[in-house]
């Protein structure tokens, strides 16, 4: 009897007692819940910042090289233009009625044997041995030694040792003058010839192309003779092209 009276409270009051624990249970397992979902979401969050910060690194490494092309691109044609505006006063002048040939540098005298340039013009285009090299159009530098098929050694007048026929301007006296390397000259003067600074020395020919100014005139009172220093007015460093007279 005492067990069936148990029994009828048990299914009197089963509903209040499940939903009682289901209170219970959900009172103490919400917070883990909530928390779990929080810190779910923040780790979403966390892969979502790293994502957009590695996608917004590369972006901006995308742009550092755009900017980088664009500025090489920008330089690359302001040389262009620069060798375009130079070759047309180089051309300029030239009187219209010479015939040259237009060469680039591919080495210099720091970078080939001394006071000698590698240009990249050979047999097939036309050049031969011992033509006239110019800088800048109309200064003499040198002259052709050695020819390929597209390229040529050119021996510049200031090659040490080296000597070119010359007369001294105003006076008409021809002369030679002697490299001394990196664009130097010397001339050795009797002693009744005087040179001023600046007094300028041509090659032999209708036209006065200039080769070398002097600089300085060195003398002694026991010598017969006089020294003249003399400078090519051109940089040789500072070539791009060079010209060759046929």
């Amino acid at each position: 009897m005492f067990g069936i009276v148990i029994f009828v409270l048990l299914l009197y009051f089963r509903a209040g007692i499940s939903k009682g624990f289901s209170y219970a249970g959900h009172s103490i397992f919400r917070p883990v819940l909530v928390a779990g979902n929080f810190v779910g979401q923040g780790f979403l969050n966390f892969e979502s910042y790293f994502y957009s910060k590695q996608i917004l690194y590369k972006e901006n490494e995308n742009l550092k090289l755009l900017i980088s092309q664009n500025e090489a691109q920008m330089l690359n044609y302001n040389s262009l233009v620069k060798d375009d505006i130079s070759l047309k006063e180089i051309l300029g002048r030239k009187k219209t009625n010479q015939e040259i040939i237009l060469s680039s540098i591919l080495s210099k005298p720091n970078q080939s044997l001394y006071d000698t340039l590698i240009i990249d013009a050979g047999k097939n285009q036309g050049v031969v041995i011992d033509q006239k090299v110019f800088a800048l159009g109309n200064i003499p530098i040198g002259r052709v030694a050695e020819v390929e098929a597209n390229s040529s050694k050119v021996i510049l007048y200031s090659n040490p040792g080296e000597k070119t026929e010359i007369v001294i301007s105003g006076k008409n006296n021809f002369m030679q003058i002697i490299g001394r390397g990196g664009g130097n000259f010397e001339i050795i003067l009797p002693k009744d010839i005087s040179l001023d600074d600046g007094t300028e020395v041509v090659l032999p020919g209708i036209t006065p192309y200039v080769v070398a100014t002097v600089v300085k005139t060195v003398s002694d009172p026991r010598d017969s003779f006089t020294k003249a220093l003399l400078a090519s007015p051109v940089n040789i460093q500072n070539l791009k092209f060079v010209q060759i007279e046929k």
